[in-house]
Order: structure tokens, then C-alpha cells, then sequence
């Protein structure tokens, strides 16, 4: 199971330092759901918030960014960023109650559903805060293509004989493939969903690089669950099949991301999570 208890003050600045991967991928989120001057926009697992920061210049002092996230040292770091349309509080995907039904334009999860081990209950919740027609944008790992990753370190597991959750093992553990997250959507009360899996090259300097940047991403879940002495084994046999995959940018490993844009069918209306039984569950 994902504990969120591992993070660290080093872990969240580490991962405000080096999560440019997610931000720029986040970037092209954020200009498919064309984004408007004056409109108000929640951003749910804002982490240190570097992309809520950017939305709220794309708002505008007429509008207004939210974010939430588990994490209370990222969400100092976020609310560090200083943007004054733009504020994070601690908070769950599952429960967004303190959120008024209708009250934002558009929701966005970026790199954050594969973090959710159940899916409806979210996606309900932004359906709720959303206005009608409002839009709602998603990028998530894909479960029917692996990263290069995730791939490699299997392999070095195997090989060793090691094995380990994949909470623990730089894997998003709840990952969805296209056609669920759709028929999810669909069924939480979203219209049109246009989903597409896009490919992103990443280059890293060595390994060190490479666990640097799972550690902080993972909020401190890889290799948690290795005992010292199997951990000490991995890192020189991950580092030997990494370097197989060096190019003269360095370490070439690929990510697969679905990215999801839909519109909030319906009417506005919804009780809040808190009110509804049965729907709360554990966010990542």
C-alpha cells in the first residue's frame, strides 16, 4: 500500500526541484483544455504546485486557481509559490466537500489518477464541482504501455531475485487502461471524453539521477520495502542495465501518458463525498 508518510521536507523540495518532467507534460494538459482569462480552475494533487502557479497567470487576477494535495509539506512548498489567485490546502481526490457543487470551470489531475486506487469516487467529485460543461483534464500512466522504467527494474528484481510491491518499486500501482478510464468517465457523468496516450523521452544523468527523481516522485515509496541488504544489491544492477540505454543526452527511458479532456454532462447538483456512504476511500 502507498504510505504517505514517507514524504520528507528534502523529498518535496527534491521533487519541486526535478518534476519538470510532469510539469511540461502538464503544460500541453493545461492548453488542450484551453484555459481563459478569469475562470476558475482547481487543481487536484497540486503537489509543490509549480503548474497550479503557471494556471494562475494564465487566469489572470480575474481568476482564481485551488489546489489540494495529501501532502502538507508540498502544499507549503505550493502555497510558497506565491501567486495571489492561487492557494493549496491540504486535501483528498475522494473528498472535495469544502468545494461549493458548480464551482469551478475546470479540474485537472495531472500525474495523479495511476496514485488512486479506486477511480469513480474522484471523478464524481469533480464532476460535482464542476459547472455544466465545464471540462475536466486528465494525464495518468497507461496500463497497456509500461514505462521503460518500470520495465528495466523488473527485470533487475527478477534477476536478483528480489521482489517488492509495486507501491515501492517505482511503479504507479493503480494504473488504468484507456478504455476503463472512458467507460469510468462516462459512467461519473462526463461527455465526449477524447482520450489519446502520448510517448515522452526523458534523459537522465546517471542513476543516482534516476532514483533522485522516483524517490521524490513517489513521495519516498521506491524501493521502501527492499531490506538494506537487498537494496545495496539492487542500485549496482540497476545502474549496469541503465547504462544500456545511454545516448549522448544520457539515460534514455520513455513514459506513456493518457491524456483525457470531457465535459461535465448534466445538471449541477451532487451531495458532497462526505455525505455519500461508501464512497471515500484512501488517496494516494
Amino acid at each position: 500500500m502507498v504510505s504517505l508518510a514517507l514524504d520528507s521536507a528534502i523529498l518535496a523540495e527534491t521533487y519541486d526541484r526535478v518534476s519538470d518532467r510532469q510539469f511540461n507534460h502538464g503544460k500541453l494538459l493545461i492548453e488542450e483544455l484551453q484555459i481563459s482569462t478569469g475562470e476558475s480552475v482547481l487543481d487536484v494533487g497540486c503537489g509543490t504546485g509549480r503548474l497550479g502557479a503557471h494556471v494562475a497567470e494564465l487566469v489572470g487576477p480575474s481568476g482564481e486557481v485551488s489546489g489540494v494535495d495529501p501532502l502538507p509539506l508540498r502544499v507549503a512548498l505550493a502555497n510558497g509559490k506565491r501567486r495571489p489567485n492561487f492557494s493549496a490546502s491540504v486535501g483528498q481526490a475522494e473528498d472535495l466537500s469544502r468545494f461549493a457543487v458548480g464551482s469551478f470551470d475546470v479540474v485537472f489531475l495531472n500525474s495523479v489518477l495511476h496514485w488512486l486506487p479506486e477511480k469513480l469516487g474522484p471523478l464524481r467529485e469533480a464532476r460535482r464541482v464542476l459547472k455544466r460543461g465545464g471540462r475536466l483534464g486528465i494525464s495518468s500512466a497507461a496500463r497497456e504501455r509500461p514505462h521503460d522504467f518500470e520495465r528495466v527494474l523488473a527485470d533487475v528484481l527478477s534477476s536478483l531475485g528480489v521482489t517488492g510491491t509495486a507501491e515501492a518499486l517505482g511503479s504507479t500501482p493503480h494504473k488504468v487502461t484507456s478504455d476503463d478510464l472512458k467507460s469510468t468517465l462516462l459512467l461519473a457523468g462526463f461527455e465526449d471524453p477524447k482520450l489519446q496516450i502520448r510517448s515522452f523521452t526523458d534523459h537522465f544523468t546517471d542513476t543516482d539521477d534516476v532514483i533522485a527523481f522516483y524517490l521524490a516522485s513517489s513521495f519516498g515509496n521506491f524501493l521502501s520495502n527492499l531490506v538494506p541488504a537487498d537494496a545495496a544489491r539492487v542500485k549496482p544492477a540497476l545502474a549496469a542495465e541503465l547504462e544500456r540505454r545511454r545516448a549522448p543526452e544520457g539515460i534514455r527511458l520513455q513514459r506513456h501518458l493518457i491524456f483525457t479532456v470531457a465535459r461535465a454532462g448534466g445538471a449541477d447538483g451532487g451531495e458532497p463525498a462526505s455525505r455519500r456512504a461508501g464512497e471515500r476511500t484512501t488517496r494516494r
